[in-house]
């Protein structure tokens, strides 16, 4: 999945990628042929080979030879899996109990595309998750030809690099080395974000999904820590939230007014291409002026960098989208942060087609029953 930032944010560098392997794979090449079932089969093989690798974490952490650094960051990945199964009440099932080496820095290359007169993502359909707007390559050179031929058909393209992936808990995903070039804070987010995907995950809705999961990773990391007598690692886990919120905030003004732009030339394409370069160029100004000023944990180098074009506007959504809506709600649940997974859970499945509206009537709700007890 898309790495905000595009190297520029200081949290976590691992992008997730929703993979389709295992039983599923098998059950997918009975009935399909073509690409679509090599593409699934070689997605299989590479996970086949993480799972053969496994080394049980206690064992790694008992061994004389483990070098304290990675000594270190695996005690951070247990007290986060064991934070999130008992405090939390998440489903971590075996994930992160074990560890596998790969051979490359980045294990697969994430693409994604979107119209570029259109706010709308290129999806792809596989077996269970349903649609999503990004797919990922273990093969690279597939990814490139992929992203080249995606853009001679005149979409916006993004194909970035990840270090891991999440089965959604079919399988017990083990830690994976190239996860751990990620600093103490946003390992243990990334661990509880990813079992929030064992919790939970409604087929289509991948922003929802990601989105969640990145408010449970945020809320939870910095709870983790004041939990083990870290404030100062718990206000660093905040202020990185905050920063995302700031970001999210600004992403989704942005999509709304391109949105709306779009839709005002229903029939004029060369006005749709010309009235984004306006609107982007205006983005970039207020991202440079107003937006970095306020950023306390990234560099004001990423407002001048930062790629903008609809794939990489649409790639952001996905884990930003509806941020403060689920931070609200856990502010009116008294910020008990298990309580409030337990009701965005409910309301979202209560709703699956609108989760992000779900999650906004509850707040709603829960703000109207406390005006009528004043």
């Amino acid at each position: 999945m898309p790495l905000e930032g595009a190297g520029q944010r200081r949290r976590r560098p691992v992008l997730k990628w929703v993979l389709v392997t295992g039983a599923m794979v098998l059950g997918a090449l009975l009935i399909m042929v073509g690409p679509t079932a090599c593409y699934l089969s070689r997605g299989a093989w590479e996970e086949a080979k993480i799972l053969s690798r496994r080394k049980p974490i206690s064992a790694m952490l008992a061994d004389p030879r483990t070098t304290p650094e990675l000594k270190a960051k695996l005690t951070v990945v247990e007290a986060a899996r064991r934070f999130a199964h008992d405090s939390l009440g998440l489903n971590t099932g075996q994930s992160f109990t074990t560890y596998s080496y790969v051979e490359h820095d980045t294990l697969v290359l994430v693409l994604s595309a979107a119209y570029r007169d259109e706010l709308i993502p290129y999806t792809w359909w596989f077996p269970i998750v349903g649609r999503v707007p990004y797919k990922g390559y273990f093969d690279f050179a597939a990814g490139q030809r992929a992203a080249a031929d995606l853009k001679s058909q005149g979409f916006d393209v993004e194909i970035r690099p990840s270090a891991a992936f999440s089965t959604l808990g079919f399988f017990n995903d083990p830690l994976l080395n190239t996860a751990l070039r990620a600093d103490s804070l946003d390992l243990a987010n990334t661990v509880i974000h990813e079992v929030t995907h064992n919790t939970y995950y409604a087929p289509g809705s991948v922003p929802f999904n990601e989105s969640f999961a990145s408010f449970v990773g945020a809320r939870g990391a910095a709870a983790l820590f004041r939990s083990r007598g870290d404030s100062a690692a718990a206000a660093r886990v905040d202020a990185r939230w905050q920063d995302d919120k700031l970001l999210g905030a600004f992403w989704a003004s942005l999509s709304h007014t391109l949105d709306s732009a779009f839709k005002a030339h229903p029939t004029d394409r060369a006005a749709r291409l010309a009235v984004r370069e306006v609107i982007y160029g205006a983005a970039r100004m207020t991202l440079v002026d107003s937006i970095a000023p306020r950023l306390t944990t990234i560099s004001p180098l990423y407002a001048q960098r930062v790629r903008l074009d609809n794939a990489a506007l649409l790639a952001r959504r996905v884990y930003g989208s509806g941020l403060d809506s689920f931070d609200s709600l856990w502010v009116q649940n008294c910020r008990d942060l298990r309580a409030t997974i337990v009701e965005i859970i409910a309301v979202a499945k209560r709703d699956p087609k609108d989760p992000f509206g779900a999650v906004k009537r509850a707040n709603r709700t829960i703000r109207a029953a406390k005006s009528l007890n004043l």
